[in-house]
């Protein structure tokens, strides 16, 4: 058996998209967290959002087939799955910390919000309207080339999978973003366009199908997150994460 169908998780909110809206309401150059990106934590709302999403996998019967999962190694995707898990009453299927699922990585520009790059990094500013969000590499970061890059190197390890049926990743708005670009075979003005209209929510869920290995995959569904408004102890929440949002071009 081949895979045939990707499950790709956003992590619920985190400490750091709390302080990025509260820096970026005051109009402030840096976001204030207590943590390095990779150690960043869910904020409470996170984990409600958490234990939503995994009653939503319980109810479309993510284990009814062989599956394997895949994480990022940072700390807020690692616990968005585990408290969905345990949540939906599932069983952990074999788990993989992958690398290449970390979120992007944007080297000076990290901790800063649109205004404090426009103050302090001008010149990475200006660089980035002209080279575009697709090709921008801010200094020690990545470009969303760079991100795709990896992500194709993860597909490929997706086709030598035999036995699970069905992959659930759990990731980061840019991861899920740019597999989607990856798997449909998205050019710079196709993704520029698709990612002006849509947004990855905290705890959504992303689906994508193929007939089997070496077909093209479909996108069956994107950003589902209709578990967290129907959840009275959850809500809807579209913080991109850090700064750099994939509406900037």
């Amino acid at each position: 058996m081949a895979v045939t169908e990707i499950w790709l998780v956003r992590h619920g909110e985190s400490t750091a998209n709390v302080a990025a809206e509260r820096a970026a309401t005051a109009g402030a150059d840096v976001i204030e967290v207590d943590h390095r990106d990779a150690d960043v934590p869910l904020s409470p709302l996170g984990e409600r959002q958490s234990r939503a999403l995994g009653s939503e996998l319980a109810d479309r019967g993510v284990g009814d087939v062989p599956v394997a999962l895949w994480v990022s190694p940072y700390r807020r995707a690692q616990q968005t799955i585990a408290i969905a898990l345990q949540a939906g009453g599932l069983e952990e299927p074999p788990r993989r910390v992958d690398e290449r699922l970390r979120d992007r990585e944007l080297g000076v520009l990290d901790r800063l919000t649109l205004t404090g790059v426009r103050n302090r990094h001008p010149d990475e500013e200006q660089r980035r309207q002209w080279l575009g969000k697709y090709y921008h590499r801010p200094a020690g970061g990545e470009s969303w080339v760079d991100v795709m890059a990896r992500l194709r190197s993860l597909f490929v390890d997706v086709d030598r999978l035999d036995g699970p049926v069905r992959l659930v990743i759990a990731a980061h708005d840019a991861v899920v973003m740019l597999a989607v670009a990856v798997c449909l075979d998205l050019d710079e003005p196709a993704l520029m366009d698709f990612a002006a209209e849509h947004t990855v929510a905290n705890a959504s869920l992303t689906r994508l199908s193929r007939n089997d290995v070496g077909q093209p995959w479909s996108l069956d569904e994107f950003s589902a997150v209709q578990h967290l408004a129907e959840d009275d102890e959850a809500e809807v929440t579209e913080h991109s994460g850090r700064k750099d949002d994939v509406h900037a071009r």
